[in-house]
């Protein structure tokens, strides 16, 4: 085995490709949320929609990679070891940044695409109405911050686990 072994050398690609793919998937969502608020509608919904999808499937990748990498580790022969700094840090990071998109990132994108959802069945205003806009349009500025909040964090997260997988401290 070790880091020269062909078993070590797959699931490194494996490691690899699912990073690439997960977090590739969802790192510029933030952009997709711009283009569905500048569309607003149903087709900034569907914007919002599919974005939601792709997530949900990139999300399978990002679990992928803690696998791997956990794997990595023990197929090492002793190279890397779980109690490395940025071995042990990296997944104590991960799990929060999972913690993070499970428990404050997701719900509030799914609020998000909900609120859409009735904005877009209740249609235009009818002609001649007078009134200020909808409450579900300050309710998604403001879940619309909350959620580049938690993305921010997210992405923070992610370039410190990276800096650590690349420098490797405390190895």
């Amino acid at each position: 085995m070790g880091l020269d072994g062909d078993l070590y050398k797959l699931v490194l690609v494996l490691h690899i490709l699912c990073a690439i793919v997960g977090f590739g998937g969802v790192l510029l969502n933030g952009l997709y949320a711009q283009q569905a608020k500048a569309r607003k509608g149903p087709e900034g919904l569907a914007i919002s929609q599919a974005n939601f999808l792709v997530s949900k499937v990139a999300q399978y990748f990002i679990y992928g990679v803690f696998v791997f990498g956990i794997l990595l580790v023990a197929l090492s022969d002793e190279a890397w070891e779980f109690g490395d700094t940025w071995v042990w840090l990296s997944m104590a990071l991960y799990i929060v940044a999972l913690g993070i998109s499970h428990g404050a990132l997701r719900p509030t994108v799914e609020r998000i695409i909900g609120l859409q959802e009735q904005l877009v069945a209740m249609g235009p205003p009818p002609a001649g109405a007078t009134g200020g806009p909808p409450p579900q349009i300050a309710q998604l500025e403001e879940q619309g911050k909350r959620a580049g909040m938690f993305a921010a964090a997210l992405q923070l997260l992610f370039v410190v686990i990276l800096v650590m997988m690349v420098f490797k401290p405390g190895a």
